[in-house]
């Protein structure tokens, strides 16, 4: 049986450049509010923002079929592109206006299957060390009850546009 699946978005660009204008929290708070539009991965996952502040940032989504790879499970990319946005979001929380970052390394390790019968599941990102020229990152994948799902750390390079 064929399924179907539609979704919009918004440019993405202008929102971009606009970040170099505003601290990392001031730009994700104007994402929650509507006043810059949201990155077209979140739509195309599914993906909700559910909380950000400074140092953390909070994403949930609720696995569907089209999440799925051949073996009848979510797939590990989608996964971990929710733990990234997580920790990505938390490290940019606390970024000055006219910084941004890079991903050096990400490490996920999946600790139990994500099907649609596991209902809705939260990456929870917070930073472990924020440094002047790198930061480190981690991000849990939980569900209502606390069971951890996956476990994510990363590694992220400070880049200073202003100068």
């Amino acid at each position: 049986m064929e399924r179907t699946r539609t979704f919009t978005w918004q440019d993405p660009m202008p929102g971009a450049a606009k970040a170099m204008h505003m601290s990392g929290l001031e730009y994700l708070n104007a994402m929650s509010e509507g006043k810059i539009g949201l990155p077209p991965l979140l739509y195309t996952m599914d993906f909700t923002v559910e909380h950000e502040e400074r140092g953390q940032a909070i994403f949930s989504f609720r696995p569907q079929e089209f999440h799925y790879n051949p073996i009848g499970t979510v797939h590990g990319g989608v996964i971990t592109a929710i733990l990234d946005s997580a920790m990505g979001c938390s490290l940019h929380s606390t970024l000055p206006a006219g910084t941004g970052y890079t991903t050096l390394e990400l490490k996920v390790n999946f600790l139990k299957a994500v099907t649609i019968k596991t209902g809705e599941l939260k990456a929870i990102g917070k930073i472990i060390h924020a440094g002047s020229r790198t930061s480190l990152i981690e991000a849990q994948l939980i569900d209502k009850a606390g069971t951890v799902y996956a476990h994510a750390v990363s590694t992220c390079m400070i880049l200073n546009y202003s100068k």
